[in-house]
């Protein structure tokens, strides 16, 4: 087809054999549209297309992903806002004539049904990384690292100290939405069955007000699910091991507010000589 139809904060253009959709930036553009940029949607990736009316004298063109074709609306998990959905066109009333022609266009275009065998459209791109309310999210494409902050953190969080997890550890990836209560992005183990609250999981950072927004933890989930999925990340230790040493400032807060915790009773002797030693180890 070659052609662009454009929107409010987005643009498609008709490609014969997918949907190239450009999302403005903008200070009223919606920040997860913003944060992807772009996303090439193959057609054999939509169920249906999909034109209805919209608010305020508005029309909606919806492509509708198959379950199982997108890594972003698979984590969603149906927890996205409607105008933060990636797959919503929305136009002036007056080109509802010149939608519904290209919505017909793309329905006899489309040649998958049911759900997907395989993520059709690519995950966001790494590295990526955001900040929750207990820690340091980072994700390099290999392992998930969390890195506790010192005032957000549990307790038995900093017990175990900082985590990484080899993509090859995971099966899958829980988000909840940061909008809604209790959001937190969870890894989900392998050889892990019984899960703990998110506050006292090591391998959950929960989220908050300003922590863990949308447009960077949902990305985030996505591509480490498409990972997982794919089977086709390398060994994280060799990538963990050759990394670069912490910062000695940064160490040495550590080691402050690791004492703080030892001073109030919530750290033994021994697991504060451990952890102190693993610390200056890092230097």
């Amino acid at each position: 087809m070659g052609d662009v139809l454009a929107g409010f904060h987005a643009a498609w253009e008709f490609e014969s054999d997918s949907v190239l959709i450009r999302f403005e930036r903008g200070i009223r553009t919606p920040k997860l549209f913003a944060a992807l940029g772009e996303r090439r949607i193959p057609l054999e990736a939509i169920a249906d297309v999909t034109l209805t009316p919209g608010k305020r004298g508005t029309v909606v063109l919806r492509a509708v992903p198959r379950p199982g074709a997108d890594p972003l609306m698979e984590v969603a998990a149906d927890q996205l806002k409607e105008s933060s959905d990636p797959y919503r066109l929305v136009l002036p009333a007056e080109r509802e004539t010149l939608a519904e022609y290209y919505a017909d266009e793309l329905r006899a275009r489309l040649t998958g049904s049911g759900p997907a065998e395989r993520f059709l459209v690519d995950a966001p791109e790494v590295p990526l990384q955001f900040k929750a309310y207990d820690g340091k999210a980072s994700f390099d494409g290999r392992s998930v690292s969390f890195r506790w902050s010192w005032t957000g953190a549990s307790s038995a969080k900093w017990k175990a100290g900082d985590q990484s997890f080899p993509v090859s550890s995971l099966s899958g990836v829980e988000w909840r939405s940061p909008e809604a209560f209790e959001g937190h992005l969870r890894l989900l183990r392998r050889d892990t069955q019984v899960r703990a609250q998110p506050d006292q999981d090591p391998a959950t950072v929960v989220f908050g007000l300003g922590y863990g927004p949308v447009h960077e933890s949902l990305p985030f989930a996505a591509a480490v699910l498409a990972a997982v999925r794919s089977g086709s990340a390398g060994p994280a230790e060799v990538a963990v091991a050759a990394g670069p040493r912490r910062d000695p400032a940064d160490i040495a807060d550590r080691i402050r507010h690791l004492g703080e915790l030892h001073q109030a009773g919530l750290v033994t002797d021994e697991e504060f000589s451990v952890k102190k030693a693993e610390l200056l180890a890092e230097l």
